[in-house]
């Protein structure tokens, strides 16, 4: 991850628009544990483009983590409405397990929620 993390900062240097080097950028910080910095670079990434999916969905579990549930919902449900959910099986490979686990308890417990 530090590897990555630097390259990423050096393609993001060459090129301030770049928006995949920003989101390696943030995934790379988020596996250091570097949580905090990786919740800003994708809010920034969000100021420039506020319908992309994968930075949606990557704030989402960042806010869920930090517990604020009713801003992952609202981002949650913007990725829905957005319709590209395609990104959201390949960033789970990318949360760490315990991550991954509280986005699935916390999306099955809402869609159960929606359902009754």
């Amino acid at each position: 991850a530090p590897g990555v993390y630097q390259l990423a900062s050096v393609l993001v240097e060459l090129d301030t628009s770049d928006e995949a080097s920003r989101i390696l950028c943030a995934d790379a910080l988020y596996q250091m544990g570097c949580v905090e910095e990786a919740r800003k670079l994708l809010l920034l990434a969000l100021s420039r483009n506020p319908q992309r999916s994968p930075i949606l969905a990557r704030l989402a579990l960042l806010q869920l983590k930090k517990g604020l549930t009713y801003d992952g919902n609202q981002l949650l449900k913007k990725v829905i409405r957005i319709g590209d959910t395609s990104c959201l099986l390949p960033i789970m490979d990318i949360f760490k397990d315990e991550d991954r686990k509280l986005m699935q308890t916390h999306c099955h417990f809402r869609a159960l929620t929606i359902l009754k």
